[in-house]
């Protein structure tokens, strides 16, 4: 049975301080050996997967800004199969809103609400690498969004339930990541992304034992998606709950990449 490895980067297999990923680079290589899919399923820009990937030698599928849009790299699949777009060496399958339209319901939401509401396209390139603990580089790759916006929501947390009626109201979903807020389309959806990628996995290789590894909400949908759901510790020693649906989830004693590192060798190197 094929095993393909769908995984979260902030606060998962990246360490959510300082973005290192050192620990989990002898797991990968077991994983490129065995020729174990590893799928990248995070908020982060197209601009950002490509980074990661080529830093760490991976060639499959991934999932951009919470699934916003699937990018496959073209023949990778040995069939044929419907997508929105050609995007450079990728076929690419949209479900994502539009920046721009994002940005507007923001906007609005800010003026009937006075909400304090920061979003990576109200920054400087400098202000978020400040922010986000980043590089320049690794900063101008952050903002290159397409699909979902990230922002601060610097009001207390009582007021977190008028912002999902708001962002709601104006016909998008809101998650909350390892760091930042995102909004995006009501069709952008980890899970569903990950459902259509498995279905092509299925095509080619028969059967398919899926796996996840998160750390926060809005990998959720992401672990419900799959027939194994992990999550690692977070650095504040807790994890995420286990809601509904997810009983059979793995709470792995790593924090971060060393709890990457444990679900990897717990379901598929051992």
């Amino acid at each position: 049975m094929k095993i393909v490895l769908f995984t979260d980067l902030d606060g998962t297999l990246l360490r959510l301080s300082d973005y290192s990923y050192d620990v989990a680079l002898p797991a990968i290589a077991a994983l490129k050996e065995r020729k174990v899919p590893v799928v990248f399923c995070t908020a982060k820009t197209l601009s950002e997967n490509e980074y990661y990937r080529a830093e760490l030698g991976i060639e499959d599928p991934f999932i951009v800004e919470n699934g916003g849009a699937i990018f496959v790299p073209r023949d990778y699949f040995s069939f044929d199969f419907p997508y929105s777009n050609e995007q450079g060496r990728y076929y690419v399958i949209e479900f994502g809103a539009r920046y721009d339209e994002l940005r507007a319901a923001l906007d609005a939401i800010r003026a009937e609400t006075g909400f304090k509401i920061t979003g990576f396209g109200d920054m400087t390139v400098e202000e978020v690498a400040e922010d986000a603990n980043l590089s320049i580089e690794q900063a101008k790759r952050a903002k290159a969004k397409v699909y979902n916006e990230s922002f601060i929501f610097d009001e207390p947390k009582d007021k977190e339930p008028i912002l999902f009626e708001k962002v709601q109201e104006k016909g998008f979903s809101l998650t909350h990541g390892g760091r930042y807020y995102n909004i995006h389309g009501r069709n952008a959806d980890k899970g569903r992304a990950v459902k259509i990628l498995t279905e092509l996995f299925k095509r080619e290789y028969g059967a398919v034992m899926t796996i996840g590894v998160g750390d926060s909400k809005n990998d959720i949908p992401m672990l419900k998606a799959v027939d194994q759901p992990a999550v690692v510790k977070r650095p504040d020693g807790t994890w995420l709950e286990v809601p509904h649906g997810l009983e059979n989830m793995y709470k792995a004693e790593g924090e971060g990449p060393e709890g990457w590192v444990e679900v990897v060798e717990r379901f598929i190197l051992s």
